[in-house]
């Protein structure tokens, strides 16, 4: 282990890039003066007032007036501008005769985050020209300030966001994707340091050296790499619970705990994947794929309430679905543990999994060749 870089690699430099890479790329915890354009073709005093009070929502800023909405759809797709606002021809005299003009926007939701704050910020502009104009009216013809806002908010949403209430992305994103993307590096250097044995021809000499014993042998392979991801999942949690003050509503013992055990169930499901795919090149590939399909079917990118059934049940067999789960209902809600039992069985059963197949992995591996 010491001799070979990959594992330094992927127990101490590759992991600490990820911490460090997320917190500080996700720092700011909201996108905020994401770029964004106004084609006026009105050009009146009422809408370059609306751009800029279009401009002051913090998630976006104006960066450029375009001539015609072809020229803002060109910087759009090239990546100049996230979306652009459209003030058609008339606009304002048709707001003065009552007509109801039509304001366009148009947003780039192939960048997921950015699209979706585009349009937040100019369907809230939209809704806010819509509430200047009625007042404007209200007023001319008599009403009260107080009459005027019973008409066009009749209802007052009174809204209190739990746990999360900065609506801080950096809290729902790092508490899984940190996680995540080190437990690729768990599955990956568990199936590799067993297949490297087996490529190298070492098998045999690493049994005798354990007195013949291959539990002694697993046990003495493994340890060292879960110590030192027991020691990254402990940094990555003290960084961010600790130093980054995100929220959680548990004691401290078992927000560790939490993080332990998705490792030692990482390092189950890595053994398992080498008893099933008993080459290196094969576990390596299958665990990189699970690694991947674990962004989309943890929950965390779509909710699995929302799946069809088959995909919801093929989400037990995902470490982070469950890590995931507990995260929610315990660390963020601070429900009791016993309300997560089924995750936590889950991530156990992960972790007991090598002992069902303990004497076939000994066969595999005292009797593979290894095939370039």
């Amino acid at each position: 282990m010491i001799h070979n870089k990959m594992y330094l690699l992927c127990t101490i430099v590759f992991p600490l890039f990820v911490i460090v890479f997320f917190t500080s790329v996700m720092q700011k915890g909201l996108p905020s003066k994401l770029p964004i354009a106004v084609v006026d073709k009105d050009n009146s005093a009422t809408t370059r007032k609306l751009a800029r009070t279009l401009n002051t929502i913090q998630e976006v800023e104006v960066v450029n007036h375009y001539a015609t909405p072809l020229e803002a759809r060109k910087a759009m797709q090239e990546g100049t501008i996230y979306g652009y606002f459209y003030f058609p021809p008339k606009t304002t005299q048709s707001l003065v005769a009552a007509k109801q003009p039509k304001v366009s926007f148009y947003y780039n939701s192939s960048y997921y985050l950015a699209g979706s704050f585009s349009f937040k910020a100019m369907r809230t502009m939209s809704v806010l020209a819509n509430a200047s104009v009625g007042s404007a009216k209200l007023t001319a013809l008599g009403y009260t300030q107080k009459q005027i806002k019973a008409v066009l908010q009749p209802i007052v949403i009174d809204t209190h966001i739990i746990n999360n209430p900065t609506m801080d992305y950096s809290v729902y994103l790092n508490t899984t994707f940190i996680p995540a993307c080190i437990g690729i590096f768990i599955l990956l250097l568990t199936v590799f340091s067993l297949g490297k044995e087996i490529k190298d021809r070492t098998t045999k000499r690493w049994y005798r050296l354990a007195g013949d014993n291959f539990r002694i042998a697993l046990l003495g392979k493994m340890i060292p790499q879960t110590i030192l991801f027991c020691g990254i999942a402990i940094i990555y949690t003290t960084v961010l619970y600790a130093y980054l003050d995100f929220p959680y509503a548990c004691n401290t013992f078992t927000l560790y705990a939490n993080a332990i055990l998705f490792v030692l169930a990482s390092q189950g499901l890595g053994l398992f994947f080498f008893f099933l795919f008993p080459t290196l090149r094969m576990s390596m590939s299958m665990c990189s794929l699970w690694a991947m399909l674990s962004f989309s079917i943890s929950g965390f990118t779509f909710p699995i309430e929302a799946m069809d059934a088959p995909f919801q049940a093929f989400a037990w067999l995902f470490p982070v679905r469950h890590h995931f789960s507990i995260y929610q209902m315990v660390v963020l809600n601070g429900y009791p543990i016993h309300y997560a039992w089924s995750h936590y069985l889950a991530l156990i059963i992960f972790t007991l999994l090598p002992i069902s197949i303990l004497p076939k992995l000994k066969n595999i591996l005292l009797t593979y060749k290894y095939i370039a």
